[in-house]
């Protein structure tokens, strides 16, 4: 067969499911030839080429990667069969709008199912996944770690893909100790997911090709727990599904991709933040899920906030950072800093749109609907550099910081701080050490 004979592809995404994809069904496959990725919701991935030494002996000039913006142009400038959508929380609506666009122009739209491109493994999986993002799905993995470490395992964790860097050096990274994370050049984001496993002294596997990744954890780990980010559903096949709801944005479980692929999967839901959400949120998440899979295990929990130094907020005046993926693309309101905030007694939260700096400006250009906190924004040197420098510029008593990291670690404030972490707390009948009893 020749490529003229071959389906040409254009594959969608944000470097995570768009290169995994790549990787399980058509890197050796020569029915298929993948002319580009199209990239969102990440800034610095456009511009790139997805290297020869990953994407195979079909691809000895790698595949370029452009734009999302740049998709309609490709599909005029060559002949395209089909586009593979392959990145998540982004709601139906949104889905459909750009199937409409790529239907319109001629070419078929693709939504690839979890069969073929969950990998399978040789040791037990579970799998954290979530309908949003920034549910609790970190907290919920990081207990479930403590809990299986706690009796004896050796449980590693494998991170859904954040590989915004040079690709061919984040192929298969490993993190055991603090210091791989300068090692590994990891932005703001990937810190905050990997960091808190260190802390507990469980390693952490992430990267570009997934089987690779996976035949490396497999040689320490009894149970590996796949950490899945950005509401996708796992790329490995798990032998126990867990999946967060968030009663903050009922209503989200069943409007967004692939949320809702998630929460029809579930053998366990954890409804979280159940302290902080109104009871007609809760209400609302609980019928969803007893509408459209009654069969699942449900967990109740509180996303308990603890603070350091607490005093320094009654009566300040303060500057929240938050999780910058949850209040962006995620599309909440508020996350933990700011509930310390309003908890503990800050006079007023200032909001920092007068003084961002640099790339900031752009994203709150991009999500006009962020309002009076800071997103923690470090996808690379420039970002992080525009991060500090709004947070000294802002004039506020303190920084309540919202963030999994300790963010004083990586950027100077010139001000005092306060850290704030939450960890999950079940509530009811049902917790997580009772359905963890099969992997005990």
């Amino acid at each position: 067969m020749t490529y003229s004979d071959s389906k040409r592809i254009v594959i969608m995404g944000a470097a995570g499911r768009d290169f995994h994809v790549f990787n399980t069904l058509f890197r050796d496959n020569a029915d298929y030839r993948v002319l580009a990725f199209t990239a969102t919701q990440i800034p610095g991935i456009e511009g790139k080429i997805y290297p020869p030494l990953l994407a195979g002996e079909l691809y000895p000039d790698g595949i370029p990667i452009y734009s999302e913006r740049q998709l309609m142009a490709i599909i005029e400038e060559d002949v395209v069969d089909a586009v593979a959508f392959a990145y998540s929380d982004v709601s139906h609506q949104y889905v459909m709008e750009l199937a409409s666009r790529v239907l319109a122009a001629g070419p078929d739209f693709w939504l690839l199912g979890t069969k073929d491109s969950m990998i399978g493994s040789s040791k037990k999986v579970i799998s954290v996944c979530a309908v949003r993002t920034g549910c609790g799905k970190s907290q919920t993995a990081r207990k479930i770690a403590r809990i299986l470490k706690s009796r004896g395992k050796n449980p590693v964790a494998v991170r859904h893909a954040m590989p915004y860097g040079n690709l061919e050096k984040q192929a298969v990274q490993r993190f055991s100790k603090i210091e791989d994370l300068e090692k590994h050049e990891c932005t703001l984001e990937e810190m905050e997911e990997y960091e808190p496993y260190l802390g507990l002294g469980i390693p952490v596997f992430a990267g570009v090709d997934y089987a690779a990744i996976l035949r490396e954890a497999e040689k320490e780990a009894d149970v590996i727990i796949w950490d899945g980010g950005n509401n996708d559903f796992p790329f490995y096949k798990p032998d126990l599904e867990i999946v967060v709801v968030d009663p903050h944005r009922a209503g989200h479980e069943t409007t967004y991709f692939p949320g809702e692929v998630n929460l029809l999967r579930a053998d366990v839901v954890v409804i979280n933040k159940m302290d902080s959400a109104s009871p007609e949120g809760v209400k609302q998440v609980r019928d969803s899920v007893a509408r459209i899979n009654p069969d699942a295990a449900l967990i109740e929990a509180n996303s308990a906030l603890f603070v350091e130094d607490s005093e320094k907020i009654s009566g300040a005046r303060v500057l929240v950072v938050e999780d910058g993926p949850t209040v962006t693309h995620g599309g909440m309101k508020y996350g933990a800093g700011t509930l310390a905030a309003q908890r503990f007694g800050a006079r007023e939260i200032l909001d920092p749109r007068p003084w961002l700096q640099g790339t900031l400006k752009d994203t709150f250009d991009k999500y006009p609907e962020i309002g009076s906190l800071l997103p923690a924004m470090g996808y690379g040197d420039r970002q992080r550099a525009d991060l500090e420098a709004t947070i000294n510029a802002v004039p506020c008593d303190v920084v309540v910081v919202g963030t999994p990291i300790d963010l004083a670690r990586c950027i100077t404030i010139q001000k005092p701080s306060v850290r704030v972490r939450y960890e999950l707390e079940e509530k009811g009948e049902l917790d997580l050490e009772s359905v963890l009893k099969p992997f005990l």
